[in-house]
């Protein structure tokens, strides 16, 4: 397939990391692995366009743009990535329909909360107006699927469950003993915590942990909290972990998500809530390495995680229910261990992104060869 590939929330090269663009970038890499040609069809971020009015000449202007260049490289398929509220496409559903393309969306939200808040209210009907035009959408929440059935004929939806490839996150024996004995930790168990320090609720997920290890470490169990990441925030963060944990935590700055396997492998217990968290690809990413999870019940994390077999979910805010289930972790190696091995096998039957991408693969050549059927 030749496909032109668009992620209205931000560009593929975006130096900022998120869950999001972890999987916009997996997405293009398997297709790419199976043969297909991706083109970006576009550069333009949408987010909030709509009450920004200055800028649409710029929208204009990129729409002719995209127009030519896609009559020119004549694609079979036009395949956004993540159209929502904030950031609907504005871009795909004209192309396709003056160039009678076969359009799909991968990751389509739909919530008529929206169209009642004067301040959404524009991004609800674009992205609904984009939703509608699709041949096909892909949810890769369950949450999303029962969503989009309710504007969305079941034969134009599918799930397709979250993925990475396991392989790129596996357990490294040296790297545990390299970095424990850098970290001062080769005698004790290690939190691991990740998230970039925004002042949202990636920041507000962390102080959460530093202050559940506060608690725990004043009760006298022996561990040290290590936190990749960093931002505007770092200070606050670093500031209230030495109050609340002394010598016992470390700020590991910034890491590559091709190192991230390292640092994973170096933990015994990941924590981190995920406060309104719609996935959480990092949860797949620590437990593909062997570690158990503690976190918050909410947002989509229940579908990258069993609780009570490869780690814990607490009530949302109820900080009590989560230092128990830290406490049990780092007490009970046997367990941990247990949980992690759970975990690892559990991402690789379940969550293996190759696989799981194979049937979404499938759907696409459909879609292409129906959408001209339909045209005669």
């Amino acid at each position: 397939m030749k496909i032109f590939f668009y992620p209205p929330f931000k560009p593929l090269d975006h130096p900022n990391p998120s869950g999001d663009l972890v999987t916009a970038r997996g997405l293009v890499e398997y297709l790419q692995s199976r043969g297909h040609e991706v083109t970006a069809a576009s550069r333009l971020r949408t987010r909030w366009m709509y009450w920004k009015p200055g800028m649409l000449p710029q929208i204009r202007a990129e729409k002719r743009r995209v127009l030519d260049l896609a009559a020119s490289e004549k694609p079979d398929l036009w395949l956004t990535y993540h159209s929502y509220y904030k950031a609907p496409d504005l871009l795909g559903p004209g192309v396709c329909k003056a160039l009678n393309l076969p359009y799909a969306i991968f990751q389509g939200i739909y919530s008529t909360k929206h169209k009642r808040r004067i301040k959404t209210m524009p991004g609800f009907h674009l992205n609904r107006l984009a939703l509608k035009a699709a041949d096909h959408i892909f949810a890769n929440r369950r949450e999303d699927l029962k969503n989009l059935r309710r504007l969305i004929a079941p034969s134009r939806l599918s799930y397709i469950r979250p993925g990475i490839k396991p392989g790129l996150f596996a357990f490294d024996e040296e790297a545990r003993v390299e970095l424990r004995k850098q970290w001062g930790a080769e005698d004790k168990p290690v939190v691991l915590s990740a998230a970039m320090f925004r002042a949202d609720v990636k920041t507000q997920g962390l102080l959460w942990v530093i202050r559940a290890c506060g608690i725990l470490k004043n009760q006298g169990l022996p561990f040290k909290l290590a936190i990749a990441g960093d931002g505007r925030e770092r200070r606050r963060i670093e500031q209230a972990a030495e109050e609340s944990l002394g010598e016992d935590f470390i700020l590991l700055g910034k890491i590559p998500r091709d190192h991230m396997n390292r640092v994973y492998s170096a933990g015994d217990v990941f924590a981190f809530p995920g406060f309104n968290e719609t996935l959480g690809m990092v949860y797949l990413e620590a437990q593909s390495c062997g570690l158990p999870i503690v976190a918050c019940h909410n947002g989509g994390i229940p579908e990258v995680m069993i609780h009570g077999r490869t780690g814990f979910l607490t009530p949302l805010g109820d900080l009590g229910a989560y230092v128990n289930a830290m406490k049990d972790l780092l007490v009970n190696p046997e367990k941990r261990a247990e949980m992690g091995a759970r975990a690892a096998s559990y991402v690789r039957s379940r969550h293996d992104l190759d696989c799981n991408y194979s049937n979404m693969e499938d759907i696409l050549n459909r879609c292409i060869r129906e959408h001209y059927e339909r045209q005669g």
